[in-house]
């Protein structure tokens, strides 16, 4: 159904293309600013300097998406952020580059990043029909963990060049994205009469917190993923635990990945249809398994397989979390309710970070990492019993969906 749909095709490709060229930009920006400035702590203000204004405008930003079209608003911020490569491009070029240029860079991505996400994960409802959103969630994936492998390798490929092909690549990977969007028909229509203000702006956090299925949803992805980040201590795995060095690292931070790229590719051809809830809270239960025999491996071929299933695991779970909230999310309201999926999702990955580091420094790596996975999988069983609705899923469809428990 999905290969008949140029409009889906297109958004797909504006996926690949926008998520290359922002793995590319993370790779080079934060290597050119430590070249600059040879301090870690520069180095952590680039993460900071992003991650702030997408945490401080992430909810105006699904107003926004709920009140304007929703290609256009993409549209510009990607036009945006082509201003800001090509900034980032003439001054590498002309070698008058500073540490502060590249913050304010930073802070701008993050600004426009904060319109352009929830507008995206807005953008699937509009362009398939509902019963083909299971099949689209899993190519949007797809397209996402394809880019995530392959822009991290190509910017660190290209910068070996200089800073400034790279930022011409990703330039013209955006300018290629913005050309598709702006070619994208919908075919799902809304209109938002709503005055602005900041009871509006608040809606979406009503809603979520009237609809239980999309609270329990929404919060599992946020605790669970909190818990389960042994992938922020690949490094020390490679180095004090396999002692593989670099190159067993590098393989590490693969495995995952092509674990979720395979498993996004299988649900494109099989998606789940039937028994939504035992799918779900069985990918949790595989994750958490996985992380607990990633902790406490002492072999590289086992090691790689667990993180393997973690990558592949934690696709089936994305897949059928973010087909829930979409199918019991009003046309109408996909903006707001996306940007707080996207704010929780970015906060439960930059605290898990955080979480795994404080834990590894309290228990070492190893026991942080089983306690994750064993909290993982805690969370999964006291959320099958705080969301029952969501445990006995049989569709994606719920009944609250109609009516407010």
């Amino acid at each position: 159904m999905l290969r008949t749909n140029a409009s889906f095709r297109k958004f797909w490709c504006v996926e690949i293309f926008s998520t290359l060229a922002f793995q590319m930009l993370a790779v080079t920006i934060g290597w050119q600013m430590y070249a600059l400035t040879h301090d870690a702590f520069k180095l952590g203000l680039v993460g900071l300097a992003e991650f702030a204004p997408m945490v401080l405008l992430t909810l105006i930003g699904g107003q926004v998406a709920d009140r304007f079209n929703r290609p256009k608003i993409i549209l510009v911020c990607q036009l945006t952020e082509c201003v800001v490569i090509l900034f980032l491009a003439i001054s590498s070029i002309g070698d008058w580059i500073q540490s502060y240029h590249i913050l304010v860079a930073a802070v701008l991505f993050g600004s426009a990043r904060a319109f352009e996400n929830p507008a995206s994960s807005a953008m699937i409802p509009s362009l398939v029909n509902r019963a083909g959103l299971p099949e689209a969630a899993a190519w949007h994936s797809s397209a996402g963990q394809t880019a995530s492998i392959l822009g991290p390798a190509l910017g660190g490929i290209l910068i070996v060049f200089a800073p400034s092909v790279v930022y011409v690549t990703s330039l013209i990977a955006v300018l290629f994205s913005a050309s598709l969007i702006s070619r994208i028909k919908v075919i799902h229509t809304y209109q938002n009469e709503e005055t602005a203000n900041v009871e509006s702006l608040l809606t979406g956090l009503l809603f979520v917190f009237k609809r239980k299925i999309i609270l329990g949803t929404i919060s599992l992805d946020l605790f669970a993923v909190l818990l389960g980040g042994a992938t922020a201590l690949l490094p020390i795995f490679s180095k004090d635990v396999l002692q593989t060095g670099s190159w067993g690292l590098g393989l590490m931070r693969t495995a995952p990945a092509i674990g979720a790229l395979l498993m996004s590719l299988l649900l494109t051809r099989f998606s789940i249809q039937h028994s939504v809830g035992k799918y779900l809270f069985s990918s949790l239960a595989v994750f958490g398994i996985s992380t607990i025999v990633f902790g406490i491996s002492n072999n590289l071929v086992l090691s790689l397989t667990a993180l393997f299933f973690i990558g592949a695991s934690d696709v089936v779970s994305v897949v059928i979390r973010s087909t829930i909230v979409q199918l019991n999310t009003p046309l109408e309201m996909q903006g707001r309710v996306g940007a707080i999926n996207s704010l929780f999702i970015g906060t439960s990955n930059q605290l898990g970070e955080f979480e795994s580091g404080m834990m590894a420094g309290w228990f070492g790596a190893v026991r942080a990492t089983v306690i994750g996975g064993a909290g993982s999988i805690a969370i999964a069983i006291l959320w099958m019993y705080l969301f029952p609705s969501l445990r006995t899923m049989k569709t994606y469809y719920a009944e609250e969906s109609k009516k407010t428990e």
